[in-house]
């Protein structure tokens, strides 16, 4: 299971040197609009230091992380669902992306241009998001008139149920606002997820490219504070990242990359809480395989069953659950090796009814036509 982020945002604001850090790429970040024309697309790492302690226990072959796959398009101007700038082709990259990082200006700077005329993060988020509404809007209104006679004339089933969907939807897109925030019951919601892939239906995250100094200083960013209270009344989050000093750390050695980090006496990369940020909107969670062969990371959406999280390695192992050997990954930690655990008795075997939790370390029984 992997996670798809599509990055997004007026030209200028940093999407491109932020999407540069995060992958340590080199796609062209130039000082003028349009200079990505074609979607970039770049798979990280999550940083997850259980991971790390891990393999370091194990020593295995190999590591396998987590990963988060984005995708960097043009930046959008005003107008841009109707045509304007490069127009709204470059939206359909991201239709199948399973979230949204909105990248916000928050940074004074005279000789970078900003298209808009002026530095004004609240201004910049409204253009985005109309943009991506009126994109919605655009999908909406030629769904129903597709089938807006054969759920009216002929009563079909499936298209009275997209109907119900749609009219409500394309009534809160005209006033301006988010696909999620039409409540639906499950059906339709199943529906509208698998089927219209809407731009505002996915969950956003919102990051503020400040300067050095606003990153050392938070509370005296008014151009940060601004976007936190709009993040916070619509109850989405906001990262805080100098893309500039992202960049010049993304090229450094990991040792160098820590003492940098000291100077600055910042905890951790920003990029790094943009990646766990971006990985944690959809509710996704990890468990662990471990071995001498690998030690791994895999994705799950919490809630999920053990033949579910199965499934994540293989379909075999779904389809042929029997059961899985389950400890904490705190379990380890503390005791320092498998066979302390299974001694202190915190190793546990767990049925299909079993649910998952963040951390757990699995070993799969299955058994597909004879195999296990």
């Amino acid at each position: 299971m992997g996670l798809k982020a599509g990055i997004v945002g007026l030209p200028n604001v940093g999407k491109s040197t932020l999407f540069n850090a995060i992958t340590n790429s080199h796609v062209e970040a130039a000082n003028y609009p349009f200079a990505t024309i074609n979607p970039n697309t770049g798979v990280v790492a999550v940083p997850d230091n259980r991971l790390d302690f891990l393999s370091s226990l194990f020593k295995p072959e190999r590591t396998i992380p987590a990963t988060v796959e984005f995708y960097d398009i043009a930046g959008l101007v005003r107008g841009a669902s109707k045509g304007e700038g490069l127009g709204n082709q470059f939206l359909s990259h991201i239709r199948e992306c399973d979230a949204i990082v909105e990248v916000v200006r928050c940074f004074e700077n005279q000789d970078i241009i900003h298209v808009e005329g002026s530095v004004d993060p609240l201004r910049d988020i409204d253009v985005i998001n109309l943009e991506l509404v009126m994109a919605d809007l655009d999908t909406v209104n030629k769904r129903i008139e597709k089938i807006e006679n054969k759920a009216r004339i002929n009563k079909d089933k499936e298209s009275l149920l997209e109907m119900s969907i749609l009219i409500p939807l394309k009534a809160l897109l005209e006033e301006g606002k988010a696909a999620r925030e039409l409540k639906l019951n499950q059906e339709q919601e199943d529906y509208c997820r698998t089927n219209y892939h809407l731009l505002t239906k996915k969950p956003i995250l919102y990051v503020a490219n400040v300067s050095e100094s606003d990153l050392l200083d938070l509370s005296n960013c008014g151009n940060y504070q601004k976007v936190v209270d709009f993040a916070k009344n619509e109850g989405s989050q906001v990262i805080p990242v100098s893309c500039e000093i992202e960049s010049q750390i993304s090229e450094l050695p990991s040792e160098e990359k820590k003492l940098f980090l000291e100077d600055l006496h910042i905890d951790e990369s920003g990029l790094n809480k943009v990646i766990r940020a971006t990985y944690a909107l959809l509710n996704l969670a990890t468990f662990f395989t471990v071995g001498a062969d690998e030690c791994r990371a895999w994705t799950f959406k919490n809630g999920m069953s053990a033949p579910e999280c199965a499934g994540v390695i293989h379909t075999d192992f779904q389809r042929g659950f029997i059961c899985a050997e389950v400890y904490s990954y705190e379990n380890i930690y503390e005791l320092k090796s498998e066979a302390a655990v299974k001694e202190a008795g915190k190793m546990r075997t767990e049925g299909k009814g079993y649910c998952p939790k963040d951390g757990d370390i699995m070993f799969f029984k299955f058994n597909v036509s004879g195999r296990k």
